[in-house]
């Protein structure tokens, strides 16, 4: 028998090797063919109607979208791997904080401080870095209570305004989609009054500085001004309700929402003339506001324009124009002859009649949204609310930049500043009213889900009583 070398059993082995070799990597890493021998099997083992090509056809399909899920899955991995990573790296330098002092000694730290201490210094060091940022997610040390007094039940669809008088009897004013304008008792809640001279939704109500006059504007294009003569009825005791902390985390079993019939004990005496209407507006008159006298009164529509009118005459005195787009609020400053007036095309302006020969205008471009109203303050600033989800606090006499800016999870609507207190009242789309001072820091929010209210819809406005 011939006998190999060792030479050619050793290069037969090699290979032997080689090819076994070269299998085996076959074998681990021909993904796609093991796939398609499956996709065979499976369509000659399985009785089917369809045709074999579109059997072939929906195994490719349902093969692509198990990888894609695959690779989902391997990033979602890598994600998780890497959001680790940072909060060990965030661990790790909050270690290092103290305070917020960035010197090399502050950033020496012992290995033996506990858990709970590195949790205060991350807190501490967190506010301190924050604390120049105003915005309506700070924390804030203030605990105030707000307590559900009253309730005034009797329109018939959305209140758009709200207004409440500076003389005696100190009434309730409030405008509504159901086309009237309603005077109420603030300490009883009963309707006084009811106005039902408009022909379309009322949008605002504001009360003459001195005599019992009201102005009203319209969606039929008009303004109304017209007297009312009520008497307040006795006032009863008012109902001893828990006391509510305005905490953003309350959250109770709400209640069913009471019908506004105007029906029962609601039901009030109405005047439908106006002794004074003012036309002129080729739109939606939106509001409307008395200038410092209460001899003017100055409207805001969505014809782009806003109006001064004298009240004796019914003229028209000016007609101030250059807004883009529509107009969304006017008013007027308590105590000089200033009217602001906001629009939708993210500007608001600053009309001076200070000098009767002449008047001038300042436009200011703060927001990037649809500015919702800018009210004056009983000092030197100007306060602005946007659907850009802020707020900024202007002061007349510099009005380049803003001197606070509150930034909030929802657009503003029409804001309210307390005349005594210098507090910010913001209506938000998502049902919330939260409370600020002028510097931009939060005081409260009013509960809008609890065993003693429930707010459903949209808050469009709010009012400070005068004794606040």
């Amino acid at each position: 028998m011939p006998v190999e070398s060792g030479s050619s059993a050793a290069s037969r082995q090699a290979k032997q090797k080689r090819k076994s070799h070269s299998l085996s990597i076959r074998r681990t890493n021909s993904t796609e063919q093991e796939r398609t021998g499956l996709q065979r099997e499976m369509l000659e083992g399985q009785d089917s109607k369809l045709p074999l090509s579109l059997r072939s056809n929906l195994l490719d399909l349902f093969g692509q979208i198990e990888r894609e899920f695959e690779n989902l899955y391997i990033e979602n991995i890598e994600l998780r791997r890497e959001i680790e990573t940072l909060n060990d790296r965030l661990t790790a330098e909050g270690q290092t904080i103290d305070g917020g002092d960035l010197t090399k000694g502050a950033l020496k730290t012992k290995a033996s401080h506990s858990t709970s201490q590195l949790s205060q210094k991350l807190k501490t060091t967190y506010k301190a870095s924050t604390s120049k940022i105003v915005s309506s997610f700070k924390a804030t040390t203030s605990r105030a209570v707000c307590q559900l007094v009253k309730e005034y039940v009797g329109h018939r669809d959305g209140i758009w305004d709200l207004s409440v008088t500076r003389t005696q009897p100190v009434v309730l004013g409030t405008a509504s989609a159901d086309h009237s304008a309603m005077l109420w008792s603030i300490e009883t809640g009963k309707c006084l009054l009811k106005y039902v001279g408009h022909a379309g939704s009322v949008n605002s109500i504001k009360f003459h500085p001195t005599e019992q006059m009201a102005l009203t504007a319209s969606g039929d294009q008009t303004a109304h001004i017209w007297r009312y003569m009520v008497q307040l009825p006795t006032p009863q005791p008012v109902a001893d309700i828990s006391q509510t902390p305005c905490d953003d985390d309350i959250d109770f079993s709400d209640k069913d929402e009471a019908d506004g019939d105007g029906e029962g004990p609601n039901e009030c005496p109405s005047i439908r003339m106006a002794s004074t209407t003012l036309r002129s507006h080729q739109g939606v008159v939106i509001a409307a506001d008395w200038l410092v006298g209460g001899k003017q009164v100055v409207t805001a529509s969505w014809d782009r324009a806003a109006n001064l009118y004298d009240v004796e005459t019914s003229e028209l005195v000016h007609s101030l124009t250059g807004h883009d787009q529509e107009l969304t609020h006017c008013c007027t400053h308590p105590t000089q002859r200033l009217v602001v007036t906001s629009s939708r095309d993210t500007t608001f302006r600053l009309w001076d009649f200070r000098d009767p020969s002449i008047h001038s205008v300042n436009v200011f471009q703060g927001h990037t949204d649809t500015v919702t109203s800018a009210v004056f303050t009983v000092g030197d600033n100007v306060v602005s609310g946007s659907d850009d989800r802020t707020v900024k606090v202007w002061d007349l006499k510099n009005m380049r930049s803003p001197i606070a800016t509150i930034r909030t999870d929802s657009a503003v609507n029409r804001i309210s500043v307390s005349v005594s207190q210098r507090i910010i009242a913001l209506p938000h789309d998502n049902r919330q009213v939260r409370l600020f001072d002028m510097s931009g820091v939060r005081l409260a929010r009013l509960p809008h889900s609890n065993r003693q209210l429930t707010l459903k819809k949209h808050i469009f406005y709010l009012k400070w009583v005068w004794s606040n």
